[in-house]
């Protein structure tokens, strides 16, 4: 045929081949007649384009079903009454998996599905691909032949393309009503709750707002590719001199600096921006083109199941919002100042750019359909305070901008519309929190002494520059817990020698002489860094992580320790191994320290004038070696996450286990008893930094079997000072000596009545 679509070549016809396809069915979808009929034109324009006997459009319907809409080629008796799952048959997969099928034998496919009423048997080639819009499969289209056909990639990228012009008829709503495939959950004017995944802890209240919902394309086909082109050329520009703008404000340093210069990286991105101008290239608008890439993202995103990947495919789909907001001019709320005096930001995902654009002293909370504890917009609303949900399913279809919400960070909830009396309780909860805030301030400056006079030590966790100034703020005794590994997982590259000790040398400055405890690298498990793909594994949690990376690295270890060693410049401090499962990884790691220290010697360098060597009991083989260990170490510090992982062979990510087991119980106290009589009998310094030191009812146990050091967040100081305060030793210790040998599956509420029976603060 004169006007099938020709194959790629030099001088660029298969894209002109694919413009006058797209022209030719932006005539059709402005001509006159009804929607179906339109449709069904569209079929066969698709079909003589492409040199197919059959072209066929399935519609994704209410439950799951594809109904076929419109062929040309098969019998027309079949419309509207050939249905398939998704899942079912080929059309049935292409759904499911979001991906184009390209095949020359159909029929011999295990999927394939028989339909007499289609009359498609005498057909052997198949290609079909999903019709796509905001990520979700609305659709499918395919072309059949009658011989075995081996069909281009040319050919399928010129049908993805117009699978996005289809995807628009669709959306119209006069195909399917929008409504049917709405979720059916919630009502819009009643209360409704939404679960997900708490990334940051907190309450807060406040009307909705909906990050940058989908720009509407109202022209999918270019009439002038080459001022599209253009067109797109000014708004990548302009969306990388805003980037640049949001680098050089004066409050951007640190992690926020380093979590925007990837950022940026990303909106540099070759192969993203390539995708981008070949979709205008085929004939589609600049807008319609970073829609179809940016739905690409999404559909990959949904695919991958590591953490680091998605939320770098997440940045990706920020940028691309981004880049639609220049191109068609409109802007934001969180530029356009349009924002109710207290909000809550609902979106898909976000890029850490984005929120911080938004107005922070009206910002109170952020819900998310994706997001993960260690994407970068978590890290950065966490060091803001701002409580974060994600993973909240169907947020966005049960959500409408103004709507009254409440997002409790600590129970992972989100209250639409809530009724009077969940306001007052959440007002009553917010008023006792600034009351309990306004209460641990005054005890900034008092000791965590018992009312029998034991002192006992506070520091605090830290992983980034933002979490510093709550050293000052809480008064806190020293970092106890210094996670060197957050800076280097908001990087694109693993960091120089020389940018370490920038990093250690200003945390050991703002330090200001308070003790400090760098744990080297605990990375692995859920914590993934994109120069080290190899990390991925089917049980990360017991993988290769922490010091077995180190050991199998020597030279990331090294470098690391040369840092610090340069960083102290003569000043003291403190260098702890993680995930430590036997003494003589410990020694391996001390071997490559000492060899760092002699290195340093040799070029006259200041050495730190004391550096002790820890080690994280967070394996329980390590247990079995306590007195050996006590002989190799200056001091030890109970991780408690990781040490209840594996004491209960709990994985601590999965909901059904979430609270099976109980770290207050008889187990939990046997094996921390353990610990501290070794450390007792060697006089090795003995601290726990987990969870389990957070929380001042877990905190009463620890201080009452005899733990005098913790460590945990800035924002449990001032509670758990609290409780010691008010916390008589002599008959705590008896109370919870007496609790090791019950048979209890937690002592947690004889805890909580024993502190209500002595004036505990809890």
């Amino acid at each position: 045929m004169d006007d099938a679509l020709p194959a790629r070549t030099e001088d660029g016809s298969h894209a002109r081949g694919a413009r006058r396809l797209l022209g030719r069915l932006r005539h059709l979808m402005a001509g006159s007649g009804t929607v179906q009929e339109r449709l069904d034109e569209i079929v066969r324009t698709i079909a003589a384009t492409l040199e197919a006997e059959v072209c066929s459009v399935y519609v994704r319907r209410a439950g799951d079903i594809l109904e076929l809409y419109a062929t040309f080629g098969l019998f027309p008796e079949a419309v509207h009454r050939t249905r398939l799952r998704i899942g079912e048959g080929l059309i049935g997969v292409i759904a499911a998996s979001g991906r184009a099928l390209s095949l020359s034998d159909a029929q011999s496919h295990p999927a394939f599905a028989y339909r007499p009423e289609t009359g498609e048997e005498v057909y052997q080639s198949l290609m079909g691909v999903p019709v796509l819009r905001s990520g979700q499969v609305s659709g499918v289209v395919a072309v059949q032949n009658r011989s075995q056909r081996t069909y281009t990639d040319e050919e399928i990228e010129a049908l993805e393309t117009v699978a996005m012009v289809l995807a628009e008829l669709i959306a119209g709503g006069s195909l399917v009503n929008p409504a049917e495939l709405h979720p059916t959950d919630g009502n819009a004017t009643l209360p409704h709750r939404l679960e997900g995944m708490r990334l940051a802890s907190g309450v807060a209240i406040g009307q909705a707002v909906l990050h940058k919902p989908d720009i509407v394309i109202r022209q999918v086909v270019a009439e002038d590719p080459e001022a599209e082109a253009a067109r797109l050329e000014t708004a990548i520009a302009d969306m990388q001199l805003a980037i640049d703008r949001l680098l050089e404000a004066p409050d951007i340093d640190g992690e926020h600096r380093d979590i925007l210069e990837t950022y940026r990286m990303f909106a540099e991105d070759r192969g993203w921006l390539g995708r981008i101008r070949e979709a205008v290239d085929s004939g589609l608008t600049a807008e319609a083109a970073v829609q179809k890439v940016r739905g690409d993202t999404r559909l990959r995103m949904k695919q991958i199941n590591d953490p680091y990947i998605r939320e770098r495919l997440s940045d990706l789909e920020d940028l691309a919002g981004r880049l639609q907001n220049h191109l068609s001019g409109d802007m934001p709320p969180s530029v356009s100042g349009e924002l109710p005096d207290e909000f809550v930001l609902v979106a898909r995902t976000m890029g850490p750019a984005e929120l911080l654009e938004y107005d922070r002293r009206r910002l109170k909370g952020l819900v998310l359909e994706e997001g993960s504890p260690s994407s970068h917009v978590a890290i950065v609303a966490h060091a803001l305070d701002i409580p974060v949900i994600g993973r909240v399913k169907g947020a966005l279809d049960q959500i409408q901008a103004g709507d009254l919400l409440v997002v409790d960070g600590d129970s992972a909830q989100v209250m639409i519309r809530p009724g009077e009396d969940i306001q007052q309780e959440i007002e009553r909860r917010l008023g006792a929190r600034r009351h309990r805030q306004e209460v641990y301030a005054k005890l900034r400056d008092l000791p965590a002494r018992t009312l029998d006079g034991t002192m006992i030590t506070l520091s605090m966790n830290a992983g980034l520059v933002l979490d510093l100034p709550e050293l000052e703020a809480t008064n806190a005794d020293g970092i106890g817990l210094y996670r060197t590994e957050l800076p280097f997982m908001v990087r694109s590259d693993f960091p120089s020698v020389t940018e370490q000790i920038g990093l250690y040398k200003g945390i050991l400055d703002h330090a200001g002489g308070k003790p400090v405890v760098f744990r080297t690298l605990d990375i692995g498990g859920d914590k993934l860094l994109p120069y080290l793909p190899e990390m991925q594994e089917e049980n990360p949690a017991m993988g290769w992580r922490a010091i077995r990376i180190a050991l199998d690295r020597p030279s990331m270890l090294r470098h690391q320790l040369r840092a610090l060693i340069h960083a102290a410049e003569g000043r003291s401090f403190s260098v702890m191994f993680p995930m430590v499962a036997e003494v003589a990884e410990l020694n391996q790691a001390k071997h490559i320290l000492a060899l760092e220290l002699q290195r340093a010697r040799r070029r006259d360098m200041v050495v730190p004038s004391e550096l002790k060597v820890g080690a994280m009991i967070e394996v329980p083989s390590l247990l079995f070696q306590l007195p050996t260990l006590c002989r190799e170490v200056d001091f030890v510090s109970v991780g408690s996450n990781d040490l209840m992982q594996f004491l209960f062979a709990r994985d601590r990510g999965n909901p059904r286990l979430a609270y099976r087991y109980d770290v207050l119980s008889p187990p939990v106290l046997a094996v921390l008893a353990e610990i501290l009589e070794m450390t007792r009998r060697t006089q090795v310094p003995v601290s726990v930094c987990g969870g389990m030191a957070a929380l001042p009812i877990e905190a009463l146990v620890l201080i009452g079997m005899g733990f005098h050091s913790l460590s945990m967040p800035p924002n449990a100081i001032g509670p758990v000072k609290a409780m010691i305060r008010s916390t008589d030793l002599r008959p705590l210790r008896h109370f919870v000596a007496g609790l090791r040998h019950v048979a209890d599956h937690s002592i947690r509420s004889k805890l909580q009545q024993y502190a209500r029976d002595h004036g505990i603060v809890l």
